[in-house]
């Protein structure tokens, strides 16, 4: 099969498209015959060696967690899935470093895959898995209820984009911090109040509030403008010890656990168009294509997800 590979860590010229083996399915798994794939700032930080005391790859290493496409072979346990199906997933990482999505087939637990919705297309539910199961679990771990105030920091971004509508599918006031050129953008997601960040700070503006979602590592600004007993979950930064320690706020560093469970969740505010998909750019799966893919994943311009067309 065709996929895209790194023989070292390095900048986006190490990622070459070459033939390799297809995975071999374990007894939990499906094989998807994939058609599209996105990209993550976890894919080029990962290409550049910066996760390497997490992970423990061999070479040549096939990157990639978002996939979306067809099941054309079932593990001998599987019984919630059939051959045909259209799904979507965010797959385990892979401890070898081989089952990436930027290839033309991908193994996937069971337990982390999901239908995809009829009324998208593959690259729009290739958008999806990552980013959206993100935001989804980190306004479950700050509990955001109905009539709470939350800012998230970073709307544009491609968690920001979930988090703001699923924040107000949840009930919330939403603010977030944009550009000004992603004012409107942000505002016809559902945010109530968007910050110019190149303006003003949150500080100057915002206070009381009940929860932060941090995907900019502002962690500093985030907690200082919570309420008492206010919750904040940051993705992008490290907390100090006396930020974990914090007595009178809930001071958290989200993690992703891939499940399918919450991604058949978005899957159904997709089909019942509560949830709007955003693809800035789509590139197809040969070497220049995926170079490019990522090149544009490391501006932070991106508006929306950067798709990597497979089929």
């Amino acid at each position: 099969m065709k996929a895209a590979i790194i023989k070292e860590y390095g900048d986006v010229t190490q990622l070459e498209v070459t033939d390799i083996d297809k995975p071999i399915l374990k007894e939990d798994e499906v094989l998807v015959k994939n058609f599209a794939s996105s990209i993550n700032p976890i894919d080029y930080k990962a290409r550049q060696g910066l996760l390497q005391s997490m992970f423990k790859w061999q070479f040549p290493v096939v990157l990639g967690w978002d996939l979306a496409g067809k099941i054309v072979a079932l593990g001998d346990k599987v019984q919630g899935f059939k051959i045909g199906d259209e799904v979507f997933a965010r797959p385990d990482i892979d401890p070898l470093g081989t089952n990436g999505s930027y290839a033309e087939y991908t193994a996937v637990k069971e337990d982390k895959l999901a239908l995809k919705p009829e009324n998208i297309s593959f690259e729009e539910a290739a958008a999806v898995p990552l980013a959206g199961l993100t935001a989804l679990q980190m306004l479950k771990q700050l509990n955001l209820e109905a009539g709470q105030k939350i800012l998230i920091q970073g709307g544009a971004g491609g968690v920001g984009i979930f988090a703001i509508q699923l924040a107000k599918i949840f009930g919330a006031f939403v603010a977030t911090t944009a550009s000004e050129n992603n004012t409107e953008f942000v505002k016809s997601l559902g945010a109530d109040l968007v910050i110019d960040y190149h303006e003003n700070t949150i500080t100057e503006v915002l206070s009381d509030y009940d929860a932060v979602l941090d995907t900019v590592n502002d962690i500093e600004g985030g907690i200082s403008i919570l309420k008492t007993g206010g919750s904040f979950v940051t993705i992008s930064g490290a907390l100090t010890e006396e930020q974990k320690d914090m007595s009178d706020k809930h001071i958290m560093t989200g993690w992703l656990q891939p499940n399918g469970e919450d991604l058949s969740f978005l899957g159904k505010q997709i089909r019942n168009n509560n949830l709007k998909i955003v693809i800035d750019s789509t590139y197809p799966l040969t070497t220049e294509g995926i170079q490019s893919a990522q090149k544009r994943s490391e501006t932070h311009h991106a508006r929306g997800k950067v798709i990597v067309k497979i089929k």
